[in-house]
């Protein structure tokens, strides 16, 4: 007989998001990608839906911008004089064009920490979503949570 944490560890592998391959950096990008409908690519392409990659100041200096047009870039909103905090950008941009195709160019794209920062945080709140997901699910098939059924009896015996 199955318990209920296999039951839940089969629904989240069915759903990409098990245990096992949640220690896969390359798993995790592309569910995380799948789930968004999102390409993450190094290659410019001016039909991106988004944009993130280094440039230099006059001086000599990186500044790194994030922009949904490469065209039109405002300094206060799009440019950024640190990379980590682009992490939250690629994670905006992500939300931002969860409509399906979307492409978002990142020119450091497999170079930089805060790349992989953003997939797994995306990643975590993700398993958290289907986490709920297939225990609403379980609890549908018959299933309750274990401890859902010890918090009911406490409740009802007030």
């Amino acid at each position: 007989m199955i318990n209920y944490e296999e039951k839940l560890e089969k629904k989240m592998i069915e759903k990409g998001f098990g245990e096992k391959d949640s220690h896969d950096e390359d798993h995790v990008r592309k569910v995380v990608c799948e789930h968004f409908n999102i390409e993450l690519t190094d290659d410019w392409n001016p039909d991106c839906n988004h944009y993130i990659f280094e440039e230099s100041t006059a001086d000599g200096y990186s500044v790194y911008v994030s922009t949904h047009d490469d065209k039109i870039i405002n300094v206060n909103e799009n440019v950024f004089y640190y990379e980590n905090d682009l992490s939250d950008e690629l994670k905006q941009a992500m939300y931002d064009n969860d409509y399906g195709d979307a492409k978002i160019f990142v020119s450091m794209l497999n170079e930089e920490y805060w790349v992989q920062d953003a997939i797994s945080e995306l990643y975590m709140e993700l398993v958290e979503y289907y986490t709920n997901e297939c225990k609403d699910e379980l609890e549908d098939e018959g299933y309750p949570e274990p401890n859902a059924d010890i918090l009911n009896l406490i409740g009802n015996n007030k």
